[in-house]
């Protein structure tokens, strides 16, 4: 027997679909790239816990679909920056398919982790874990006090820390 959500996400499926892909059709300028990302809406439904009382399916459906779009667009933020520093390696070090795709992983999941940290707490983290600078060095890059570095870091360990 299909659950109360299951049966809301395929009424909603049924009723609003293809109105759901032309509105992300028109923001994306790709119809195969708006029908993924109405799918993925649809997916992130599904993932909710409890089905939603609806008034405005539309609106609603909207909303989480720029949710949805936004992650598209830092994904693809994300890649373009990853791509980059990628062409910076020699090729004798470069790392393998496999490799990429697991640090391509790796940082998808790092950005999701830190998702919703001021840019500048974000930063101070990055800094420190990727470009591996110490406390002073990130202090003096960024402009701010080595008690501000030490409490921006403090901060996002414990957004990483409860995340997970």
């Amino acid at each position: 027997m299909p659950s109360a959500l299951s049966a809301t996400v395929e009424g909603l499926y049924l009723a609003h679909h293809t109105w759901l892909t032309g509105w992300l059709r028109r923001r994306l300028g790709c119809p195969q790239s708006a029908a993924d990302l109405a799918q993925d809406t649809y997916v992130r439904l599904l993932q909710a816990r409890e089905a939603p009382q609806l008034v405005e399916p539309r609106a609603f459906l909207a909303t989480v679909a720029k949710r949805v779009l936004c992650n598209h667009f830092r994904r693809q933020e994300l890649e373009r920056a990853y791509l980059e520093a990628l062409a910076q390696v020699p090729e004798q070090v470069a790392p393998s398919e496999e490799q990429k795709a697991i640090i391509f992983d790796t940082l998808l999941e790092l950005d999701r982790l830190l998702d919703g940290l001021p840019p500048l707490v974000k930063r101070t983290f990055l800094l420190a874990q990727v470009d591996g600078l110490g406390q002073g060095e990130i202090a003096r890059e960024l402009g701010i006090s080595l008690a501000t570095v030490k409490r921006y870091l403090h901060k996002a360990a414990l957004r990483c820390y409860f995340a997970l």
